[in-house]
This record gives structure tokens, C-alpha cells and sequence, in this order.
């Protein structure tokens, strides 16, 4: 079957822009092709610095032929409503339309609309510039006169269809005075020449030789490879760095690996900083000597196959990384000679925003909440209200101003280089923590009161200005804020009530949810043990964790069935009755040896529970529950609630609703599936 190789060609694309844009490029045409009866087999996207590249394979000749059948009108409806029909189904007149009938609706109106297919070709010039012209970039710019909007000028367009053994037809079209054909070119500096392409295979092919690799992730695979080899060869190791590695591939059509070097003095410099400056300015990875000390080389990713080996272009980013690494050796030692703590006055002049006041004064919120909260996580009072203080203080250093991703990392240097306490330093640091689901929390008492004081002090102060998260908006991270609070809480074993308002709270059990599903919990697990005033996070995972070890055993599943059974027999005798049968048991009518038992078995289980439901021991309650499974399993074989004797069906009532009060005291579970 014919396949279709489609290539936008133009000057650089931003590397931040093109894995999106090639799977926009293949989602756009391929249903566009669905839509028009071009059925496909496969269909794959490529993208190097300068083309966006498709091809579409197993698509058919033509599109199928099509009959549709159109209801309108009652016979005898008014004109307008028959006009519009005609319209909607193509007719020009009421005689094209075939009346039928219905036994409750009567006679009818039918259209019966036979489409001839089209040919893939016609369809394909008819759809292909319409897709160019829609295509939306996160930043476009136009050039010329035609009018189109790119993300850069398009210099070629490549369209061809047809089989493996044809050759193939150039689908014909124009966009922005540009018009399409079989014309790609290769590298821009080591084949620049057209090249006359056919179809996809002998595309790669022709590109290939041309000095230009398509696929994105092997560029990315050859630039890990090559550097990895060249390190090994130096006797290092490449720190390997993914964002930065996809960016780069998204820079080289022909990627060249080549290794520099700096002078080791800059190596008195924290590590984060020379890493950070060789990437921002220069796109170089950084390696590590044999000791898994940072290495005064760099590997440079060049575009190109130099004639002197290289020379020159490792010169160059020698060069200019020789000056950035001298202006960072300059910020941080001006730095250093200023005491973290003269920079708070400058955060009087930083607004943290309009309605929650200067960065100042929230480093004010913070060391109360700080001081608050020290006591409840094990935490020194007077060191997490000094690593509070010093917290943001950082933010005016010469230094963050320069890399703002090192902000708190550069604290805590600045910190210890000061005589801080290591705890405060690393509380500095690892306030901010975590910045994602990936990343670990602070374990240190002290660093856990200021990261937990930095996050509820936002989403208390933007709550109370009403600056909520609606939708996929959430311009100041609250979510993220809300699931750091939980990852602190639980990782650290924390039993720590949020005091917050209603609304908050229930942002916080919103959060919570999301975070126990992602990690494989049912949701009605969790509906089951959260209510309104839930406010331990520790404690409603536990719940879920021993809930979910009953139920996935056979006692927990029997006793669940045994719940259930009572639930139901309570809900209809209550609403029949219009009474509830809280209470308690009179032993006196407990007729049977089973009633018996589970009166007995009830009694010692409804203190067990309890006491280990205040000792915050849910496993243990959950072992508790369990013992109820035998003495359930019993009474439902062997006694009759519904005893004639109404003292004693009252009774029976009352020992199934302390069955299921006593169960409620772990979970709701009414809110359990299955």
C-alpha cells in the first residue's frame, strides 16, 4: 500500500519546541486522514534543528465509497423545517427524499446520501496546507508576504505518495508562495547541496549521507555514547544530564563529541555553580575524575566535523567558559565575605506579593511557624527560627541573582562558610524540598519545621486572600506546595493534625488522594477512612495500608460480606421502623450459642479497637476487626434477626449496629467496592 513522507523544511526550530511539534505534525494529519476515510498502518514523526519530518504508511488509494442515511421531517412539517433538512442532506428538492413509515411516528422523510470516494492524492492537497496553515507553535513569527504563521521561515516542502515499486506522485500544493516538491537538503555546513528525494527509506538514506541523523533519540543515544567513550578514555565519567542532553540533540543535525578543559583553580568553587555556568552558557556536560571529585573538563557537542580535529572550536568554549567560570569565582567570593544575614534588609525591597507583603515579612511568618512547629517534629526551637531567618536570605547573593536554580543550595554554602550549624545549613538548603515527586524530603528535624513553615505558610496566605488553584491552573504551586506537606508528613512518620480551615483541608485530602492512588491504593479504600475533619495525613495512610491488608485477605473479604449483610438488615428495620438501635446488648436475650459469641467477640474486639485506634496502632486494630470474622460468619447461619419475639429482634439489632460501629471506628465501610 502507498505510504506518504511529508517534510517541513526550515531555518532552526528551538529545541524546546520540537518533540512537541513532531507529535503535533503526526497528530494533526493523521486524523485528519481518519476523518477523510484514509485508513492508515502506521504513521511515525522526526524532527532535527531544521524539518519537521511524517510518514504515513498503509494508506489506501482512495477513500471508501460512503452511504448515509438522513431522518427528517414529518410529512406535512412546515417549510422551514423541511428547507433545512433539504440543506443538511444536499437535496434540491423534496421528491429526491424517500418517505417511511412508523407505527408511533408516522410518515417520514429519508435522505439516502451516496458519497463517491476521492482519490488519497486529492485528499492529500486538499488537507496537507490547511494542517501547515492551523499549525500552532508556543511562539510563531511571520515572514514574506503569504501570510503564514511558523515558528521559523519555511524554506522547502517535501510531499510525496505512492507505493515501494512506483514512483511516487508529488501531492501538489502551495503555502506562503512556497510550493511542494521532492527537494530536501542535507547538513548546513557539511552538505548544503538539494538533495531529490522518492520516498521515506531512501529520505533517511540521502540524509544520512548528507550529514544529517532524523531521529532525535538516536542523536541523543550517539552524543551519550561518544561521550561516554571519550571519558573512559580520559579515565572520567560523565555526569549525565537529560534535560540538557535533550536540548542539545535538538541543536545538532550531525552531533561530534569533543572534550575541554579549565583551569582547576575554578575548582574552589561549589561544584553546583560550575555545573550550572558550563550548561547555561555553553551546553557542556561536566565530567568526574576517578574519586568522583568534579573533573576540570567538559564535553562539547559540536554541529560539525572540524578540518583541525576540533582545534578551534574547543578553543573557543574554553575560552568563553574560562570567563564565566572568573565571573562566578568573583560572585561567590564577594558572597562569602558578606554575612548571610545582611541580606535580609534587602528583601524589604522584594514583594512576594501584592496581598501577602514583602519577602521580608514572610521570612517573619516563617520563623513563628518555624518556632511552632520545631516542637512537634523534634526540632530545636532557637536553630529552626534561625534557619527560618535565614532562609531566603540568599536571594539577594550575587551569586542566585546569577542562577536563581541555586537558590538555598547556595545558602547553605554560604551558611557553613560562616560558622552556621550543619543542621541550619541544611535547613537553608532543603527548605524548598521536594520540588517534585522524584525528589527526596528533608529528614533533619530542623529542615523539616522550616519546609514544612514554607509550605503552609503559602497556601495559608494565598487561601486567605482566595488565590486558589482552579482547573489546570495553579501559577503559584499550591499543589505542589500541599503534596510536599503530605511527602514530609508520611516519609517522616510525622503525627502532625493540620490546623486549617475547612476548605484548605479538603484541598489537602484532594491531594492525599491522588497521592495514594498514584501509589496503587483503591479509592474507595481512601473515601473509606477520610471524613470531613480528617486532618493527620500519617494517620489516613496508615488507615488505607491496614485497610487494604484486611480486605485483600479471605477473613477481611468474609467479614466485608458480613458487614454488608448487617448494614443492609439495620438501613431497611431504621427506616421501617423510624428508629435507630444504638445501645446496649442485654445479655438476658441472647438465646442462641452463636448470638452469644459474637456478643462476647464484639465486646472484646470494640475495646481493642478503640485502644488501638487512640494508640494510633491501625494494623493492630485491623488484626482486631479480623477476629470478628468467625463469630460474623456464624450468627448469619445460624440465627434469624427477624425473631417473632420483638424484644428479642431488637436485641439481634442492637448487637449488628455495635458490629458496625465498632467496624466504623477504623473505616467507613459502606464506601468499600466490590
Amino acid at each position: 500500500m502507498p505510504e506518504l513522507l511529508l517534510e517541513l523544511f526550515s531555518e532552526e526550530i528551538p529545541a524546546r519546541m520540537q518533540r512537541r511539534a513532531a507529535e503535533d505534525l503526526k497528530k494533526a494529519v493523521t486524523n485528519a486522514l481518519v476523518d477523510a476515510g484514509l485508513v492508515y498502518e502506521g504513521a511515525k514523526a522526526f524532527v532535527t534543528p531544521r524539518r519537521l519530518a511524517l510518514t504515513v504508511t498503509g494508506l489506501p488509494a482512495r477513500s471508501p465509497d460512503t452511504r448515509e442515511e438522513k431522518k427528517g421531517p414529518r410529512v406535512g412539517s412546515p417549510q422551514p423545517a423541511i428547507d433545512g433538512f433539504l440543506k443538511s442532506a444536499g437535496l434540491s428538492s423534496i421528491d429526491q427524499a424517500k418517505v417511511e413509515s412508523d407505527p408511533k411516528k408516522g410518515e417520514f422523510y429519508v435522505a439516502h446520501i451516496e458519497k463517491k470516494g476521492a482519490a488519497a492524492e486529492s485528499i492529500l492537497a486538499d488537507l496537507l496546507p490547511k494542517i501547515i496553515t492551523g499549525f500552532q507553535w508556543p511562539k510563531s513569527m511571520q515572514w514574506g508576504h503569504g501570510g503564514l504563521t511558523w515558528v521559523r521561515p519555511l524554506r522547502a516542502i517535501t510531499a510525496t505518495f505512492g507505493t515501494e515499486n512506483d514512483e511516487p506522485v508529488v501531492i501538489p500544493f502551495q503555502s506562503n508562495q512556497l510550493t511542494s516538491g521532492q527537494t530536501t537538503y542535507g547538513h548546513r555546513f557539511l552538505a548544503p547541496d538539494a538533495i531529490r528525494v522518492r520516498r521515506f527509506d531512501d529520505y533517511v538514506q540521502a540524509l544520512e549521507k548528507a550529514r544529517v541523523v532524523l531521529d532525535i533519540d538516536r542523536r541523543k543515544e550517539i552524543i551519550r555514547t561518544d561521550a561516554d567513550h571519550l571519558a573512559f578514555a580520559q579515565g572520567l565519567t560523565v555526569i549525565h544530564d537529560d534535560g540538557l542532553l535533550e536540548e542539545v540533540a535538538g541543536l545538532v543535525e550531525w552531533p561530534v563529541v569533543m572534550m575541554g578543559s579549565f583551569d582547576p583553580r575554578y575548582l574552589a568553587v561549589p561544584e553546583e555553580v560550575i555545573i550550572a555556568t558550563i550548561r547555561a552558557n555553553q551546553k557542556c556536560l561536566c565530567l568526574r575524575d576517578a574519586s568522583g571529585k568534579l573533573a576540570p573538563n567538559f564535553i562539547i557537542i559540536a554541529n560539525t566535523i572540524a578540518s583541525d580535529g576540533g582545534s578551534a572550536i574547543t578553543a573557543g568554549n574554553e575560552r568563553v567558559i574560562r570567563a564565566r567560570l572568573s565571573d562566578a569565582e568573583f560572585f561567590y567570593n564577594q558572597d562569602l565575605a558578606t554575612p548571610l544575614e545582611y541580606g535580609l534588609p534587602k528583601l524589604e525591597e522584594s514583594v512576594f506579593h501584592a496581598k501577602l507583603g514583602t519577602q521580608f515579612q514572610r521570612v517573619e511568618r516563617l520563623v513563628k511557624l518555624a518556632a511552632e512547629l520545631a516542637p512537634l517534629v523534634g526540632a530545636n526551637v532557637e536553630q529552626a527560627k534561625r534557619a527560618a531567618m535565614l532562609a531566603k536570605a540568599d536571594l539577594t547573593t550575587g551569586m542566585v541573582g546569577e542562577f536563581p536554580e541555586l537558590q538555598g543550595l547556595m545558602g547553605r554554602y554560604y551558611a557553613l562558610a560562616q560558622g552556621e550549624p550543619q543542621a541550619i545549613a541544611n535547613a537553608v538548603a532543603d527548605h524548598y524540598k521536594p520540588l517534585g515527586p522524584t525528589d527526596l524530603v528533608p529528614a533533619e528535624p530542623v529542615a523539616i519545621a522550616v519546609a514544612l513553615a514554607d509550605k503552609l505558610d503559602l497556601l495559608t496566605g494565598f487561601w486567605s486572600i482566595d488565590e486558589k488553584p482552579t482547573g489546570s491552573r495553579d501559577p503559584f504551586a499550591l499543589r505542589r506546595a500541599a503534596l510536599g506537606v503530605i511527602r514530609i508528613v508520611t516519609d517522616n512518620n510525622l503525627r502532625l493534625p493540620l490546623k486549617v480551615e475547612a476548605d484548605l483541608l479538603a484541598f489537602f485530602h484532594d491531594r492525599l488522594k491522588v497521592t495514594l492512588r498514584d501509589a496503587g491504593a483503591r479509592h474507595d479504600l481512601v473515601d473509606a477512612v477520610i471524613t470531613p475533619e480528617s486532618n493527620d495525613m500519617l494517620e489516613i495512610t496508615q488507615r488505607v495500608e491496614a485497610l487494604s491488608a484486611l480486605l485483600g485477605s479471605p477473613d477481611g473479604q468474609n467479614l466485608l460480606a458480613g458487614y454488608r449483610r448487617a448494614a443492609n438488615i439495620l438501613a431497611a428495620e431504621e427506616k421501617k421502623d423510624g428508629k435507630s438501635f444504638a445501645g446496649s446488648v442485654n445479655p438476658q436475650l441472647l438465646k442462641l450459642d452463636q448470638e452469644q459469641s459474637l456478643a462476647t467477640a464484639l465486646a472484646s474486639a470494640d475495646a481493642a479497637v478503640g485502644a488501638k485506634v487512640h494508640a494510633n496502632d491501625y494494623k493492630g486494630a485491623i488484626s482486631a476487626l479480623a477476629t470478628l470474622r468467625a463469630p460474623v460468619d456464624a450468627f448469619f447461619e445460624a440465627v434469624l434477626v427477624n425473631d417473632p419475639d420483638a424484644a428479642i429482634r431488637a436485641n439481634r439489632l442492637t448487637l449488628l449496629s455495635r458490629l458496625r460501629d465498632t467496624m466504623r471506628m477504623v473505616a467507613d465501610f459502606s464506601k468499600v467496592a466490590g
